[in-house]
């Protein structure tokens, strides 16, 4: 329901009426064919949003590239008819007829159990503050507008132009916490946590764009706390992005304005002055008034900063009992984290609808199967202008007419977006009305839109696997953007080589497993017992292992979160609830040790002590954990004042005279983490430190508090903590990794010596106490349950998702899934988010008692098998085995494939010296066809 919005929200949990409000559009979804006639002949521009009014469009307007639905819409505020009763020309193109002028606000209301929030936010307008020069140069630009620059599809397709007179830029400001971590200019005391990301990101693409194009960031703390953020930052530094530790005062112009200089103070504690072409604004998240209204319409709480309030212990739950949120709109946060918390609000909303799963579930009802493995190849092409991401670079007419004379093709076509709702119904009905009995389309990668491809074939009663893409975005017109005539050629080559392989493909029967509804979870810390929770309270029975003693993994070492809120307590309640709960077993000093079976069914060896135990379960989530680090550096060995941040927080606890007694406590950042061998950033420690320094000026302010650091990592609406230390009196004084601090022990105290990076000199500093901030490691499981059930990790040992964005929380396997931080090091908040959004996945699996696999698997060719047994030494999933069927005396023995466990890599057929294992869809008379067709 686009262009519709809440009005009212009645009722509660589990049976709420909401009050809708769904504004005109002006034009007939169900007939628009988003031809773009209407466009076409309509007088009436404005400024183009999407593109940050760099260019304009028409008052009737597809909103954006790929909006879903893709359908035309009339801009009330700008239609000549709809003000002023004149034009109306494009309702006369109309082919389809589908503009309605007469279209008016409708009232709907719908009557749900559980209701999700997600509205997202808007990114900060620095139009008007003099200091950016937004609005007043224009060559100053945000980064939202830089990224659609960036863009093939954008106003420049994807060339680094000046705004102010298009001529080429050769040198790049980036300036960072632009309506972040600014009270005095925008109100935002708190960091929006992906400007940083999205800085590097942009930067790099300028210097692929133009390797000789000068780009520098200006910024505060670098803040790239996420998984494999911090080598992303080290490899932006070899491209040869410059970085300078400092915040821009305001912005001058030289002469005509065409170029923009500033003063700046350099890592070296000079000044200096530089001018650029082009200044880019990082612009932060801000919750905008139409989201303020949501939350005082469905009756939930906002913070000062106009986020979602919400708990550590349940970060996707409201104020309001059945309403759940996610993303943005709980606090800034990156699309991982946002993808993540989707999939938590999902699990939360459903958990107490479980009795009444499937009651209103409607299956898709697909046409009977057309038998044409006899039929002669009819192939049918689409071609895919993907906005202009193809049709900007590759001649798309001409590769349609090419694509035509094709042996086998009976039909060739092209769209504005192949992948769209109308673009698909098309292609069913071409398949219908022409006979067709192969396709191809040429488009984007497989990765991305196969499968609704496929599904369309099956809408259209032919099976799924007589199909095929031609990937000519990624593997043509992206990467010879600036070579259209090769890149046009190779498209050719591509689609005539998709031609020949399909037309020899044949169907492919499904592939369907029976799904065991038990789940297995290794790790009885927070994330594993919240998902055994998770999965016992919709009604599915749960075997936990713990390897230790006691259920509670790390969260036992911690007191708070970093919202105050007491850890001990919530610990012990999600114990006594796990051991209470009828459909969780939990099995202590326990360990999983082998392992086999596939997706729906599992089979796990559990050993305890000297006994063993066997498992049958449908899905396994992975939540064993990580660990601290033990350092070996700055005295931590040789003096009982230098301690961990785990240990200070004990003694602390327990009022140990080292803490109560001293007066002087220095805390050093990234002991292990951001180092060589451990190139990534532990996420949680600046938080975890701020939050002890406030703790101590809170009891004496009389203490002097250091802390040495890096970056200050308070990303989100964590930054506050950073601003009430600072306002405490905590001094901080940051470091580099070429000059890190120096702990000299003393008879009866510690001397600190550091760099300042202000004063450009060492600091000597007398301390009671060391507090070192240690690093979070991957846990010594990781590695044996990675061969255990073949799962990835990466290189630092964590395990390694399906995908970052679309998948954080699936392993590549099917039917496995990770969560905290076995996963990479997170805060409790988030630990129990991820641990919710795998509950989620596996609830999605479990639900569905019989599941269709992708039939893409080996078989074998039982006349060309001779039992040489190369197939089973190959195989990386173990899905070959001997076969136990009887042969004849004289006949070799056979191997069988489990078609489950098969991912058809290939693997077995590429060793196979007698062709006596093919892979479908990939046999060698298909992939010969390819190579032909390549060299033809």
């Amino acid at each position: 329901m686009t262009l519709t919005d809440v009005e009212r929200v009645e009722g509660d949990i589990g049976r709420f009426r909401v009050t809708l409000r769904r504004r005109p559009r002006y034009v007939d979804a169900e007939r628009c064919i988003a031809c773009g006639e209407c466009a076409r002949v309509c007088p009436r521009e404005v400024a183009d949003e999407f593109n940050g009014g760099v260019t304009t469009r028409k008052a009737v307007h597809i909103r954006y590239p790929q909006a879903v639905p893709l359908k035309y819409q009339i801009d009330p505020d700008a239609c000549l008819k709809l003000k002023e009763g004149t034009c109306g020309a494009c309702e006369k193109a109309c082919p389809a007829g589908a503009v309605r002028f007469d279209d008016r606000e409708q009232s709907l209301s719908v009557e749900v159990g559980s209701i999700i929030l997600a509205p997202g936010f808007r990114p900060f307008d620095p139009q008007g503050i003099r200091t950016w020069g937004y609005g007043i140069f224009p060559n100053v630009i945000t980064s939202l507008e830089f990224e659609r620059y960036l863009s093939t599809s954008g106003p420049t397709q994807g060339r680094l132009i000046r705004p102010s007179d298009g001529r080429p830029v050769r040198k790049i400001a980036f300036l960072q916490c632009v309506g972040s971590r600014d009270e005095n200019k925008c109100g935002h005391a708190y960091c929006s946590a992906v400007c940083c990301m999205s800085a590097l990101k942009e930067a790099m693409l300028a210097k692929e764009a133009g390797p000789d194009v000068d780009v520098a960031v200006f910024f505060v703390d670098m803040r790239t706390p996420g998984k494999d953020f911090e080598r992303y930052y080290e490899k932006a530094r070899q491209m040869g992005v410059r970085f300078n530790r400092c915040r821009v005062h305001s912005l001058e112009p030289v002469g005509d304005c065409q170029r923009l200089y500033f003063r700046y103070v350099t890592n070296e504690g000079k000044q200096a002055k530089e001018t650029f072409d082009l200044v880019v604004l990082s612009v932060g998240m801000e919750t905008s008034p139409h989201t303020r209204n949501l939350a005082q319409v469905a009756g939930v709480t906002l913070n000062g900063d106009g986020f979602l309030e919400t708990s550590s212990f349940q970060p996707v739950v409201t104020s309001r009992p059945g309403i759940y949120s996610c993303g943005a709109y709980t606090g800034p946060k990156d699309i991982p984290t946002s993808v993540v918390e989707a999939s938590a609000a999902a699990a939360a909303a459903a958990g107490h609808l479980a009795e009444v799963r499937n009651s209103l579930t409607r299956s898709v009802d697909f046409p009977q199967e057309r038998p044409v493995a006899h039929e002669e190849a009819r192939v049918g092409i689409f071609v895919c202008h993907c906005g202009s991401n193809i049709a900007g670079v590759i001649d798309v007419e001409q590769l349609a007419a090419y694509a035509a004379n094709l042996p086998h093709v009976a039909h060739v076509e092209r769209n504005l977006f192949a992948c769209s709702q109308d673009s698909q119904e098309q292609m069913r009905r071409r398949i219908q009305e022409l006979g067709l009995n192969r396709i191809v389309v040429a488009a984007c990668t497989p990765r991305s839109h196969e499968p609704l491809f496929r599904e369309t074939l099956k809408s259209a009663g032919l099976n799924e696997y007589l199909f095929e893409m031609a990937n000519i975005r990624n593997q043509a017109s992206w990467v010879h953007a600036h070579n259209p005539r090769a890149a046009t050629d190779k498209a050719k080559d591509l689609v005539r080589m998709a031609v020949a392989k399909v037309a020899l493909a044949e169907p492919l029967p499904p592939v369907r497993v029976n799904v065991n509804p038990t789940v297995l979870i290794i790790g009885g810390g927070v994330a594993g017992m919240t998902a055994a929770l998770g999965m016992a309270d919709q009604g599915y029975p749960v075997h936990l292992v713990e390897k230790s003693s006691q259920l509670g993994g790390n969260a036992r070492h911690l007191y708070q979160t970093w919202k105050g809120e007491p850890v001990p307590a919530f610990v012990e309640s999600l114990v006594d609830r796990v051991k209470a709960h009828p459909y969780i077993s939990v099995y202590l000093k326990s360990q999983v040790v082998k392992a086999e079976g596939y997706l729906g069914n599992f089979r796990s060896t559990i050993r305890k002590g000297a006994s063993t135990l066997i498992l049958d379960h449908g899905v396994a989530i992975v939540a064993v954990g990580a660990t601290a680090y033990k350092p070996q550096e700055y005295g931590y060995v040789e003096s009982q004042r230098v301690l961990t941040a785990l240990e200070f927080d004990k003694l602390h606890a327990v009022g140990d005279e080292r803490v109560v007694k001293s007066n002087s406590f220095v805390f050093i950042q990234c002991v292990g983490s951001r180092e060589p061998e451990r190139p990534y950033c532990s996420r949680v420690c600046c938080t975890h430190s701020i939050q002890a320094a406030i703790e101590l000026k809170e009891e004496d302010p009389s203490r002097e508090i250091t802390i040495l650091y890096r970056d200050i990592r308070t990303y989100g609406l964590r930054e506050k903590l950073y601003k009430k230390a600072r306002e405490m009196g905590v001094v901080f004084i940051n470091y580099e990794l070429h000059h890190k601090p120096v702990v000299r022990l003393g008879p009866n105290e510690l001397y600190v010596q550091v760099t300042d990076h202000v004063l450009h000199m060492p600091v000597s500093i007398r301390a009671d106490v060391v507090i070192l901030a240690t690093a979070i490691v991957p846990h010594p499981d990781i590695k044996e349950l990675a061969q255990v059930y073949r799962i990835p990790t990466n290189e630092d040992g964590f395990f390694q998702e399906a995908h970052a964005k679309l998948r954080p929380v699936d392993f590549a396997g099917e039917g496995l899934f990770l969560a905290g931080l076995a996963h990479y090091p997170k805060p409790l908040d988030e630990t129990i988010a991820q641990a919710q959004a795998a509950v989620a996945r596996a609830t999605g699996v479990l639900s569905i008692r019989r599941k269709d696999l992708d039939a893409v698997k080996a078989y074998v060719v039982e006349e060309k098998c001779d039992g040489c047994a190369l197939c089973l030494d190959v195989c990386p999933f173990g899905a070959i085995d001997w076969d136990p069927r009887e042969k004849g005396k004289d006949a070799p023995k056979l191997v069988r494939v489990n078609p489950v466990l098969c991912k058809g890599c290939g693997s077995c057929q590429s060793t196979c010296p007698k062709d006596g294992v093919r892979v479908a869809g990939f046999t060698y008379q298909q992939l010969l066809a390819q190579v032909r067709a390549c060299l033809a």
